[in-house]
């Protein structure tokens, strides 16, 4: 008898990650003001941070706040990308 493959079916997106979200004014500022799904939201906050050159040049993982980014990370002048992930 020939083997039979199981059918396995394709993960399904997480329906809260493609759910809009409505920035508050200091993220609208740098992603604009139209609500977005939060995946697009970090898409767009990264693209600025590539664009105008705020990842720092020696250690990749801290971001060295703009004045436009300020307001978004509470006023710090520089963030890590993984302080949140490490608590």
């Amino acid at each position: 008898m020939p083997k039979t493959k199981k059918k396995t079916s394709k993960r399904k997106p997480n329906p809260a990650f493609m759910r809009p979200v409505q920035p508050d004014d200091k993220l609208a500022a740098i992603v604009g003001s139209q609500p977005l799904p939060r995946s697009e939201l970090t898409k767009k906050l990264w693209n600025y941070i590539k664009k105008h050159g705020c990842q720092d040049k020696k250690k990749r993982t801290m971001i060295n706040a703009d004045d436009s980014l300020r307001p978004v990370f509470n006023g710090k002048s520089q963030v890590s990308m993984s302080a949140p992930h490490w608590r």
